[in-house]
């Protein structure tokens, strides 16, 4: 087929004019799509291409792509095509990806445009599946019209697994595409992401995944297995451990920043939270009681940065001694009853409740509330 070969910085990729008969044919919908009285399918996806289960999980569990409103944006982009008689029906471009290495054959004297050959397999689509969606149940309707189509698109060949994971989040993180959860999941496997928020995923993934973590599988994430009853989403858990990180990032760029120091900022926050469950007893964990609801626990995250910050010892001793530093919370148990909560910690929003909470808890224990939320230092 005939391409324009693009080169920019050290990266190139082609830009094709593709029949929508050939594209169709050689494109694999990893989620499902509704038309009138008919769907597409979800292609099998091997296990072992990460890439297109990487973008299936997310396309099928995040609310944009629900069935409900996946079957509107087809309806509604069909309908485009159906009415759309002086101007092009698909102007954008669609982003196709293929770990395959394509050859590309110069025509002539020129170096950038030529013939380029397709994947022995079937193109993954990074961006554009509504629209080629909509295209396929078009063609159900209107195939002499289809014939005439040909689409814009943009291919990327021969890339790194990162490279596909990278382009998509680029493209789609978007607060009406995927969700902020979703994204932490991505910040260790997108070159982009910065090197404080990629340390602060860590730390989160510890809290997820590991064994004598009191947070275990109750954290809202992507992917998550585990049918135990969630406590916080992952994004509102990220956003408390990357401020703590953020304050401190020269410190840990001077311990290196790496994996062993993700690990002792984990060890911090396990044990403050296992001293914290010995504390408040049979409320932790409560449905009753407004504990572990995503408000306290982020109140919470705000008193053990502070704790943190003068903080030398580790281990059983460090979860006693800051056990009995939390002791006086057994008297505010009460107050963290679900029912009139939040007349006993009234605010306009979640943020004013967080804050009011973090210092009532900061003071209880003789901690200053703007110590409480400096983070650690060492």
């Amino acid at each position: 087929m005939l391409a324009t070969r693009v080169r920019q910085k050290d990266g190139v990729f082609y830009f094709v004019s593709y029949p929508a008969e050939d594209l169709l044919r050689k494109i694999q919908f990893v989620s499902r799509f509704y038309g009138e009285g008919e769907q597409i399918a979800p292609a099998e996806i091997a296990e072992e291409d990460e890439i297109a289960q990487f973008i299936a999980r997310i396309e099928r569990s995040d609310k944009a792509f629900q069935r409900q409103l996946s079957r509107a944006k087809v309806k509604a982009i069909t309908n485009f095509y159906e009415t759309a008689v002086s101007q092009p029906p698909i102007p954008g471009t669609v982003l196709l990806f293929t770990p395959e290495r394509l050859h590309f054959r110069a025509l002539g004297s020129s170096e950038e445009i030529g013939h380029l050959e397709e994947p022995s397999g079937r193109y993954l689509v990074i961006d554009g599946q509504h629209r080629l969606a909509a295209l396929h149940f078009y063609r159900r309707y209107h195939p002499d019209d289809a014939h005439t189509i040909n689409i814009p698109c943009v291919i990327f060949d021969g890339r790194s697994e990162d490279f596909a994971t990278e382009m998509f989040v680029i493209i789609n993180s978007t607060p009406t595409r995927i969700n902020k959860s979703h994204l932490v999941d991505l910040y260790e496997r997108v070159s982009w992401a910065a090197p404080d928020k990629k340390f602060a995923a860590r730390v989160v993934e510890h809290l997820y995944s590991e064994g004598d973590s009191p947070l275990r599988y109750r954290i809202n994430r992507l992917g998550g297995r585990s049918q135990q009853e969630k406590w916080i989403l992952q994004a509102e858990l990220f956003n408390e451990i990357h401020r703590w990180v953020y304050k401190n990032w020269k410190t840990i760029q001077r311990e290196g920043g790496g994996a062993r120091e993700a690990l002792r900022f984990y060890n911090l926050v396990r044990d403050f939270f296992k001293a914290a469950e010995r504390v408040w007893g049979d409320a932790w964990g409560n449905p009753n009681y407004m504990v572990t609801k995503p408000v306290t626990l982020k109140a919470m995250v705000r008193v053990c940065t502070g704790l943190a910050s003068q903080e030398r010892g580790s281990g059983e001793d460090r979860i006693k001694r800051w056990e009995r530093l939390l002791a006086p919370w057994k008297e505010r148990v009460r107050d963290f009853r679900a029912e009139g909560f939040y007349e006993r910690f009234p605010a306009k929003g979640q943020v004013e409740r967080v804050g009011r909470i973090h210092r009532e808890l900061a003071r209880a224990i003789g901690l200053e509330p703007a110590r409480a939320a400096k983070g650690a230092d060492d």
